[in-house]
């Protein structure tokens, strides 16, 4: 287990946690203003651990790269640590009614098609590793949830909160980047049939 693999096991770990905080934490007695909004104490400790996990994620596909540590288990598990932290998010906050629920349904949607494509390749002995867009979507997920963890504050006069816009803008990505990973891997999908 080298470091970059240990950073992903890390990041799966942290899920529960921030899972709990969020479940289990203070409902509301604990809270900031800003920006006219009303930022919890449960949502800056769930803010601060999904960061700190998110980091992670950016650390250890440096580290595998630069030190040439890059393994089939990190290929693999990678990913699936950065869907379980995100789509954990998305949930809580759909939950909250802090995001769309339409937007978790679209990126979940997204991603089980990319894993069944995964898997298709994984039993012809081929690991799709996450591409540029596919990065990209990660990258936009991260950003909207935790602007939304922190306060998802109104924009005023076009009448929608900025972590909302940016859960948009990551839905949008999401979508395109499925899309992509379908049509570069449609001969593998369709050579079944």
């Amino acid at each position: 287990m080298n470091l970059p693999n240990k950073l992903t096991v890390f990041r799966m770990l942290l899920v529960p946690v921030i899972i709990l905080i969020a479940l289990l934490g203070e409902d509301g007695w604990i809270t900031w203003q800003l920006f006219g909004s009303q930022l919890t104490l449960t949502h800056l400790l769930c803010a601060i651990l999904f960061v700190i996990a998110s980091l992670t994620d950016l650390l250890d596909g440096k580290i595998a790269r630069s030190r040439n540590l890059v393994t089939t288990f990190g290929k693999f598990m990678d990913p699936i640590a950065d869907k379980m932290l995100v789509n954990s998010l998305l949930i809580l906050l759909a939950y909250e009614r802090l995001i769309p629920v339409l937007c978790v349904l679209l990126m979940t949607m997204r991603d089980l098609i990319v894993d069944a494509v995964r898997l298709m390749a994984a039993q012809n002995q081929i690991v799709l590793a996450a591409g540029p867009l596919g990065k990209l979507k990660t990258v936009m997920q991260m950003i909207a949830i935790i602007a939304c963890l922190l306060n998802n504050f109104p924009l005023g006069w076009i009448h929608i909160n900025f972590g909302n816009l940016l859960m948009w803008i990551a839905t949008i990505v999401s979508v395109i980047s499925g899309l992509d990973y379908f049509m570069k891997n449609k001969a593998m999908i369709f050579e079944s049939i």
